[in-house]
């Protein structure tokens, strides 16, 4: 297969457009001007392709890659939907990550997916011209949840799993981002409110199989409280304490975890805020999440 680094648009287009139109039909893969990848594909699980779009900045001021994973209750929406994508223009190479939806598999195939995703872009990080060494993951909502479990799970045998071609490489990550996420499937219901229990009690029935009470050993693996230790990186949480649907109390409760693992970790609470909304990726709030960035690149925290 033709190296990513012979697909630029100048260099190829100038010699062979007709070879270039040939490549990106056979291979899935369309890069874009600007530094962007779309529909790479990382892996495949028998027929299903799982692929990924790759952002990078024109000029970069950090060493960090982004990986951000979507929500939709872990059963809907895709890599398109980035509301960070400001990300991009304040200097950071930006990830996008498709997983297998719950409707396709049960959890833990989203979770093998992502990691999948990470080892990935470690092998082949040099043809898009970025640096892999140190990876942030950020998600909201579902995407929040899966995020936070894929990093704090490193080395964790039944979550690692065996998807993908580069086993040998590390899906650890340096840092995390959740997104008004879950973090404990044996108490949110608990925590729901009736609007909540709506959605929640249906995406975790297609995620688990089964309700978490009635399948407490999968609740407890899909669950990020469950694996904090004193080896977990830095976590950015930012929640609002409106949120009808996914309870603010679930990131408290990573919060406090990983202060009784003395890990680093930051919480924002958004005022009067609610599931996802304008306030949560405005300028402002990705000022704070930049900050994040910058400490966790400067190696300082």
């Amino acid at each position: 297969m033709m190296n990513m680094n012979e697909w630029k648009m100048g260099a190829l287009t100038k010699r062979a457009p007709l070879l270039l139109i040939g490549v990106l039909l056979a291979t899935g893969i369309s890069t874009l001007q600007g530094g962007e990848w779309r529909d790479v594909v990382y892996t495949a699980v028998g027929q299903r392709e799982l692929r990924l779009d790759v952002f990078t900045p024109e000029v970069s001021k950090s060493d960090l890659l982004l990986v951000y994973v979507h929500g939709g209750a872990w059963r809907a929406g895709s890599k398109d939907n980035v509301p960070v994508m400001d990300l991009v223009a304040r200097g950071y190479a930006l990830v996008s990550v498709d997983y297998r939806l719950s409707g396709e598999a049960r959890f833990p195939a989203n979770v093998h997916d992502i990691k999948a995703a990470i080892r990935f872009l470690r092998a082949n990080h040099g043809d898009f011209g970025i640096q892999a060494d140190k990876i942030v993951i950020l998600g909201s909502s579902a995407g929040g949840h899966l995020a936070a479990l894929v990093g704090v799970t490193n080395d964790h045998e039944e979550l690692e799993g065996n998807v993908g071609e580069h086993l040998d490489l590390s899906s650890a990550v340096q840092g995390i981002v959740s997104f008004y996420g879950a973090s404990n499937l044996q108490t949110i219901l608990a925590q729901s409110t009736p609007h909540g229990l709506k959605v929640r009690v249906p995406a975790l029935e297609l995620l688990l199989g089964a309700l978490p009470g009635q399948t407490q050993d999968l609740a407890r693996l899909a669950s990020p409280v469950s694996h904090v230790d004193g080896m977990d990186p830095p976590l950015l949480l930012i929640h609002g304490d409106l949120d009808p649907q996914m309870p603010v109390n679930q990131s408290l409760e990573l919060q406090w975890v990983y202060e009784q693992a003395e890990r680093p970790v930051t919480f924002i609470n958004v005022h009067g805020g609610e599931h996802g909304g304008p306030q949560f990726y405005d300028s402002a709030m990705l000022d704070r999440v930049d900050a994040f960035l910058m400490i966790l690149s400067t190696g300082s925290r």
